[in-house]
């Protein structure tokens, strides 16, 4: 089969591989239907993953058909058109659950997937603890419709849960890219008074007013004011922290009103520092930490009756065989791209 391989820092290459086969009672073979390209695994190209293996078939967003199950498994079925969670594990020790997945304590535990075992950028993909990270999508949904449930769209489900909006918020997301979006959508569940997102990117302000016009929109540069200007109390309610960089994180601190809530969604490449000193007296509840993708099913269902909407997200579509020139566009930013879907 074709898989888009991990060769050293620098290089992916499409390889050809064994399909893979059952290893554990516990695992499912799926055949990719369709996958997607995400930010983490630019980072795996360019060696900012440590755990990432070289050898690696990569990617960790996905969709498919179940082709075979081990004898454990038993909430799928050959057949089934699934949902593939970036997150594996075991659902038994405590923070699984607990809903903690992504601190799972099995081996694979934790991102696995298209980082430390091989990943779905493939004709077909083996997923361990099948019964946990496989979900069957409801009849009428689609791929496109149910690409981003595993991964990015369950990043920002998670962190609209945990941060506890409420309807008379305003709610700051600093960071308009394909997870600022997910994280946009999953807010707007919770109906908050106001929504603000910050963007520097002019293409990616654009995509925000043609899609969802009813939502406020600043410029990094203006956003203090603006953010100001635009809440009851001096600041935001809750601030998601979703664009990973030194600038983004002083601002959301920045940004929110005392006693406010500031969730962190990004991964950044160096560690941050909270000014202790100038924050004093803001008495911030800081919240941070992986997507806990244990929402899947609920992602479904909104779907399926039409209260979420990722497909905008897919600017662009290519072949497996062509996936080279997909990460080129991706990596480079070109032709205003937010997702690349990758059919098998």
């Amino acid at each position: 089969m074709l898989a888009y391989t991990y060769i050293e820092p620098g290089r992916f290459a499409l390889r050809n591989k064994p399909v893979p086969t059952l290893c554990d009672p516990r695992d499912a073979i799926v055949r990719v239907t369709m996958a997607s390209i995400c930010t983490s695994d630019l980072h795996i190209k360019h060696g900012s993953v440590p755990r990432a293996v070289p050898g690696v078939t990569v990617g960790h967003e996905m969709v498919g058909v179940v082709e075979q199950v081990g004898e454990a498994v038993t909430a799928v079925h050959p057949g089934d058109r699934v949902t593939v969670n970036v997150e594996t594990f075991c659902g038994h020790c405590f923070f699984c659950r607990n809903g903690y997945v992504n601190n799972c304590t099995d081996p694979n535990g934790g991102w696995a997937l298209g980082c430390r075992i091989d990943g779905g950028q493939a004709e077909y993909v083996r997923v361990p603890y099948a019964d946990q990270g496989l979900n069957r999508i409801p009849k009428g949904v689609s791929d496109r419709q149910a690409l981003f449930v595993g991964d990015v769209l369950a990043t920002g489900y998670w962190a609209a849960r945990i941060s506890d909006i409420k309807p008379e918020d305003t709610v700051l997301i600093i960071g308009a890219g394909p997870t600022g979006i997910c994280t946009l959508l999953c807010a707007l569940l919770h109906q908050p008074r106001r929504v603000i997102v910050c963007e520097q990117d002019p293409a990616r302000l654009r995509f925000l007013q043609t899609h969802y016009p009813d939502v406020l929109t600043v410029t990094p540069a203006h956003a203090l004011e603006f953010v100001r200007r635009n809440s009851g109390h001096g600041g935001a309610d809750v601030v998601l922290e979703v664009a990973g960089t030194a600038d983004s994180f002083h601002l959301a601190w920045e940004c929110a009103r005392p006693n406010a809530t500031v969730t962190i969604v990004a991964l950044y490449d160096t560690p941050q520092v909270l000014p202790l000193p100038d924050m004093y007296g803001k008495n911030l509840t800081f919240k941070t930490g992986g997507v806990d993708g244990c929402d899947c099913d609920t992602l479904l269902r909104l779907i399926a009756s039409g209260e979420i909407d990722t497909t905008p997200l897919i600017t662009h579509i290519f072949p497996l065989q062509e996936i080279d020139a997909a990460y080129a566009l991706f990596e480079g930013k070109r032709d205003h791209v937010m997702k690349v879907a990758v059919t098998m």
